[in-house]
């Protein structure tokens, strides 16, 4: 079969459907990723065949502009830019996508549960789909907070109004997007979208949260399937100065690839874990220039990228913006954390955090050197936290990963 990757163009997302691809093409399939320009070099590092589209109005470069610019942002401006980024996208998937899949002969879509228009794309071409949240699950239910929300769970009539608005709210802020979506089932005859939900796929939705990771969950349909992280071997090799490590307690730190352009941030990790008998290593995915990776207090072992799970097999406790695949990592390998939320869905995914007893929260406002290694000595000096991390790890090994999100999706070929 050649699968096609309907995805958001970020590192977060296409990293997963890296893993999903390498693993349908060592079972003898075909996978290719459409996008803009500036995602092939990713998409080829992943070990996936690309298919560029949107070069007129996505050329290359465009891309980390919008990137850059994005991360001096937080909160509600965050989340209005991307949408507005988003909405500009999927408008370039819908015009341009179709007859870059018919072109390419592509059969069946893998598309990522936060692109609306992937089933769009799909039920134009007649190919089947299936739905993967790489992010956390949409799917609404409610006692379930929206996931662009610092909410806590609470099963309680009063929480459920709070959703019930919460939810509103986000079908409003998300209307550009929806709209462009409505304009193109309009012209190809399909039927309208009354919510959200009907923009998933019913064949399957594979999800890389393991089930305890989430809140309780009583309407998911037959269809949904808890995989747990998506991971492979990577396609390239990472190198890092192991030498460096002295046997201290391993502290991980990471603001991801979106969010790691702030430098007072890493500085505040950096000295909150002064004083602290551990290491800390910090990867800034090339957010820091010479300077300030050099003037950092204490003596952290810096570098631009970092071999993630190798790193955390030997970590005591994760320093983390809540991303959700530094998450799941850190938890794969029963590592508690401390979350610092700054934008999207991080919130969400730092209560889940809490929720689930692995960790503890810093709400990024409140952000000081202090208040993070009171924290930090609290998780480590807790052997609660470790033990919630790896009742959670032990979800992950029974969810079955990319191998089992691989057998679902071939058992629907059959």
């Amino acid at each position: 079969m050649h699968f096609g990757i309907v995805s958001p163009p970020v590192p977060g997302h296409i990293h997963p459907f890296g893993a999903l691809g390498r693993e349908l093409i060592a079972r003898g399939h075909q996978v290719t990723l459409f996008h803009m320009p500036d995602v092939e070099e990713r998409a080829r590092r992943e070990g996936l065949g690309f298919v560029s589209i949107g070069a007129h109005d996505h050329p290359a470069g465009s891309l980390s502009e919008s990137l850059a610019q994005l991360t001096r942002l937080n909160g509600l401006a965050a989340l209005r830019f991307t949408i507005e980024a988003v909405r500009k996208t999927t408008e370039m998937l819908l015009r341009d996508g179709p007859a870059a899949v018919r072109d390419a002969g592509v059969g069946f879509l893998l598309v990522d549960q936060t692109e609306p228009g992937g089933r769009t794309i799909a039920e134009h071409l007649c190919v089947p789909f299936v739905t993967i949240c790489n992010a956390l699950a949409l799917n609404r239910e409610p006692s379930v907070p929206p996931p662009f929300t610092p909410w806590r769970y609470r099963d309680s009539p009063s929480a459920r109004v709070r959703n019930r608005l919460g939810y509103a709210m986000s079908d409003r802020i998300m209307r550009p997007i929806i709209q462009v979506v409505a304009k193109y089932r309009a012209r190809w005859k399909l039927p309208a979208h009354k919510q959200a939900e009907q923009s998933f796929s019913r064949l399957a939705q594979i999800s890389q949260q393991p089930a305890a990771f989430d809140y309780p969950r009583r309407q998911l349909p037959r269809s949904f399937h808890y995989v747990g992280p998506l991971r492979r071997a990577p396609a390239d090799v990472i190198s890092f100065p192991w030498d460096k490590l002295d046997g201290r307690a391993l502290v991980y730190a990471s603001l991801g690839t979106l969010q790691n352009r702030r430098e007072p941030t890493f500085r505040c990790f950096a000295e909150a874990c002064m004083g602290l008998d551990v290491q800390l290593v910090l990867t800034h995915g090339g957010g820091l220039d010479e300077r300030a990776r050099f003037d950092l207090p204490g003596d952290p072992v810096v570098v631009s990228y970092a071999p993630q799970l190798e790193l955390l097999s030997r970590a005591s406790l994760t320093l983390t913006h809540a991303g959700l695949n530094t998450v799941l990592d850190s938890l794969a390998c029963g590592v508690p954390l401390v979350a610092v939320p700054i934008t999207y869905e991080q919130p969400a995914i730092a209560r889940r955090v809490e929720w689930c007893g692995a960790g503890r929260v810093v709400p990024f406002s409140k952000l000081d050197a202090g208040r993070l290694r009171a924290a930090i000595r609290d998780v480590l000096a807790n052997p609660s936290f470790k033990a919630s991390a790896d009742r959670v790890r032990d979800s992950i090994r029974q969810a079955g990963g990319v191998t089992r999100a691989a057998d679902l999706i071939e058992s629907l070929l059959r």
